[in-house]
């Protein structure tokens, strides 16, 4: 198993890169903003970068880039409940610089605001771009990340699935944001909502709960179904370390 440092970088690196295109390919998309298309672009963008990002960085860190994915792999006993915390700053951080980068980058297009349509925040109600209120949303959060999350689990625990991980994971997530675009601009992770709502402010703030509370739980109730199914992981005598640790890497 890599050092603990060299696996934070690998999640800042991956999460930087998810949030940076996905979120990118929406808010430096004028047609997308000034017309409200793009939900299939936006979706391809996000489900590819997840799946170049896994491929890129996955053997180091496991290519969480998501502190729901990281919650239900603990959840499942499979991942070191004492690497959760760092994990979940790592992600946060990256996602940040990803939004300090494209907040730069737009803010060269003349008339842009930091406004829901265009950079990419979460939200219900009025925030909502088809308005959906919070129930709607909840339910939706809920749902969609349970799915991606047991997706995630139940992928990785098949050894012969190993090399095709990044590209199941990706397209689940692509599937995600197919459906949460319109109800919520898509979220089903919480650092990529923090990052977005950081710099939005005021609405998007006071909205941010919703988008931590609803994949968490979500994460939570998949892990623990994931464990209920798999049972504890099998471990192989060449995966345990020298201080009796798991590699899970």
């Amino acid at each position: 198993m890599a050092g603990l440092g060299k696996r934070l970088g690998c999640e800042a690196m991956g999460t930087a890169w998810l949030v940076f295109i996905g979120c990118g390919s929406s808010v430096l998309d004028t047609h997308r903003v000034l017309q409200g298309s793009g939900v299939l672009e936006m979706s391809l963008a996000f489900g590819l970068a997840l799946v170049t990002a896994s491929y890129a960085f996955g053997k180091v860190s496991g290519a969480h880039f998501n502190p729901a994915v990281t919650v239900g792999f603990a959840v499942a006993n499979r991942f070191p409940v004492r690497d959760l915390l760092p994990y979940i700053a790592a992600q946060i951080l990256g996602a940040l610089l990803a939004a300090a980068l494209l907040a730069h980058i737009a803010s060269g297009r003349p008339g842009f605001e930091l406004a829901a349509s265009e950079f990419a925040a979460n939200g219900f109600g009025a925030h909502s771009p088809a308005d959906y209120p919070l129930q709607s949303v909840l339910v939706l959060e809920f749902v969609l990340s349970f799915a991606f999350v047991a997706a995630c689990l139940l992928t990785v625990a098949r050894k012969e699935l190993a090399p095709l991980a990044p590209f199941i994971c990706g397209c689940s997530l692509m599937l995600v944001y197919l459906i949460s675009i319109p109800v919520t601009n898509g979220s089903a992770n919480p650092a990529r909502s923090t990052a977005q709502a950081l710099f939005v402010g005021n609405w998007a703030l006071d909205q941010l709960w919703l988008f931590w509370a609803a994949p968490l739980a979500a994460a939570i109730a998949a892990g623990l179904l994931v464990s209920f199914l798999k049972g504890p992981p099998e471990v192989s005598a060449q995966a345990q370390r020298a201080d009796g640790q798991v590699d899970l890497a």
